[in-house]
């Protein structure tokens, strides 16, 4: 028996060498020698690259909505309203995706103040009402480009304007 274990060394005599002296375990984790520290252990992958099309869609803008936003700002205040949206790079005459030949009329901004809330009752036949306390109101500006197609007005948004292609 040896520190607690059960298990046999072998004596060579005088002029033999000892077990010890035969094998070193300093680079091996046996049973009777300590264990260096383990690494840890990673449950997830750590900050693989992505593939560029798996980082963002085919035409998708990173910070639309930011855009957007800097876009309703810029066109409230600019004095030459045509000059703003090209250098925008918005399209007066383009082709939508479907193939259809579009025209620009009008831009239109608007701002939405939601100040109550419905839920409905179970079973859907009534609702109920509650008006918003002020720090739960919320603000938002809107943004929407009118084109006619030909036969009626086509309200985009800015990403599906982004989209078009210049005629």
């Amino acid at each position: 028996m040896h520190r607690g274990h059960d298990h046999h060394h072998h004596d060579h005599g005088a002029g033999g060498h000892s077990h010890a002296e035969t094998h070193s375990h300093a680079h091996a984790h046996g049973h009777n020698h300590g264990h260096s520290p383990r690494p840890a252990a990673q449950w997830q992958t750590p900050h693989l690259p992505q593939p560029p099309e798996a980082a963002e869609e085919p035409g998708h803008e990173p910070d639309l909505d930011l855009v957007e936003k800097a876009f309703v700002e810029g066109f409230a205040s600019a004095s030459d309203p045509t000059s703003f949206l090209r250098l925008a790079r918005v399209p007066f005459d383009a082709v939508t995706v479907e193939g259809t030949r579009v025209s620009l009329l009008r831009v239109e901004t608007g701002e939405t103040t939601d100040i109550g809330a419905v839920m409905p009752h179970l079973g859907g036949g009534s609702f109920r009402y509650d008006p918003l306390p002020a720090a739960m109101t919320s603000r938002r500006r809107t943004l929407r480009f009118v084109y006619f197609d030909g036969a009626a007005a086509l309200p985009l948004t800015l990403a599906q304007v982004r989209a078009l292609a210049q005629s």
